[in-house]
């Protein structure tokens, strides 16, 4: 741990100096650094990581600015894409914006990429305004803070229904034998505007990959945000994703969560609603097995009254895999009048199997409306007697008893496309085929 992290700080000099970029950014990433110098990264003494260690995973060797780059082609991605919707595309192959496969715009809105954001004079302001101005400072984050040069900018301005889904997709080709990304995406929709965003990271190697991503996203006054990650990498790449959203009056923020692959995912995810009558609805479903590890550790900060808040997650688990849960609804004195939601429902399909689940609920108010609720158990047998006695074998009676318990979160899914690529990843996870979509 203390090598890898000795490493970026030595590496950190050569970043800056390759990077081109205003004083504001490079004042904002020094101090980056000393505060991830200071901290070093989460442990479990921490008790937001008591349940997740990082050791295993930093002992690896990582390249941390990687030079070489790799020529893809649309036939060597196309199966990770949605590629039956019409969508913008931002992809990154080894950290490297890829024009040839991406679609961006600039008409009449901004959808395109960070390191040209942060050195372009024209996006100066909005770069001002909203770079690093949600994200915490604790270890993790401030690391990709202090090396934060490229990922997604989305900027939409008032008004405007994005017609086409965005899609931000980082790709690893194996060039180098352990390699570290640390990228970072803005998100800003201005006033009475709406879109919807689709992300994964997808290694196409077996070396070892490190992914830190940070992602802020702003949803102004009247905003709608759907956004959905689908986490389905090989067992040799390791992610934690931190999002930070702020939300204001009226506006309307849904994610959905799908991890399914990775050796090790951790998901950091706190929204605050900085205004009356905001929706935010956070929903995911983990289905893992062998000896993965998948971490949800959200907050939704209530600040205002009149606002409500819906967090359904639900998690599969088998062999010796691990699962966290950890999500807490904050409800501060000011902000009355709330109804907030929370619910995590876990199955264990292996008696080595393990799931930690911290549900809570921090209120300050005295005219709220909130609930929250945990499950760990089994299959239902009975039902499995039942489906079996139908005829139908073990095999694809488990998988129908699985998609009944991930039904509802895949109900809420606004992208008919993204509701039938989940199923058949469901479907595949489970070994089975199933002749129906949800």
């Amino acid at each position: 741990m203390t090598d890898l992290k000795e490493k970026l700080l030595s590496s950190f000099i050569a970043f800056e100096n390759q990077t081109n970029i205003d004083s504001y950014v490079h004042d904002i990433r020094s101090e980056a650094i000393k505060q991830f110098e200071s901290i070093g990264f989460p442990t479990k003494k921490l008790e937001n990581w008591k349940y997740t260690s990082l050791k295993k995973l930093l002992n690896n060797d990582y390249s941390v600015l990687p030079q070489l780059n790799n020529v893809l082609e649309f036939k060597d991605i196309r199966k990770y894409l949605i590629d039956d919707i019409d969508s913008y595309k931002i992809i990154f192959v080894d950290g490297k914006y890829c024009s040839h496969l991406s679609e961006t715009t600039h008409e009449g809105m901004d959808i395109c990429i960070l390191s040209a954001a942060l050195s372009q004079p024209k996006y100066e302001l909005i770069i001002e305004n909203y770079f690093n101005k949600i994200a915490n400072d604790d270890g993790i984050t401030s690391l990709n803070t202090a090396f934060s040069n490229e990922g997604a900018f989305v900027h939409i301005p008032k008004n405007k229904f994005v017609e086409k889904s965005i899609q931000i997709i980082h790709f690893s080709t194996g060039n180098e034998s352990s390699l570290m990304f640390q990228p970072r995406n803005i998100i800003v929709v201005d006033e009475n505007s709406q879109v919807q965003i689709i992300e994964r990271h997808q290694s196409l190697s077996e070396n070892k990959v490190f992914t830190n991503s940070v992602t802020e996203i702003y949803a102004e006054k009247k905003s709608i945000i759907d956004y959905y990650k689908i986490q389905n990498d090989n067992l040799q790449s390791s992610l934690i994703d931190n999002t930070y959203v702020n939300q204001e009056r009226n506006s309307t923020f849904s994610m959905h969560t799908f991890s399914f692959g990775n050796e090790l995912i951790r998901n950091n995810l706190n929204i605050s609603q900085n205004g009356q009558f905001i929706e935010t609805t956070i929903k995911g479903v983990t289905i893992i097995g062998e000896q993965q590890h998948v971490d949800h550790n959200t907050l939704i900060n209530h600040n205002k009254p009149n606002c409500n808040s819906h967090q359904d997650y639900k998690g599969i688990y088998n062999n010796k895999s691990t699962g966290v849960f950890n999500g807490r609804v904050l409800v501060n004195k000011q902000a009355q009048k709330i109804n907030a939601f929370q619910s995590n429902n876990n199955v264990l399909l292996s008696d080595k199997a393990t799931i930690n689940a911290k549900p809570q609920l921090e209120i300050y108010a005295d005219d709220v409306k909130c609930s929250h609720g945990c499950t760990v158990g089994q299959l239902d047998k009975n039902a499995l007697f039942y489906l079996k006695s139908r005829g139908i074998p073990q095999k694809e009676a488990t998988a129908l008893l699985m998609y009944g318990f991930a039904n509802n979160i895949l109900e809420s899914v606004k992208i008919p496309e993204i509701k039938t690529r989940i199923n058949h990843l469901i479907a595949n996870k489970l070994g089975v085929k199933i002749g129906f979509n949800l």
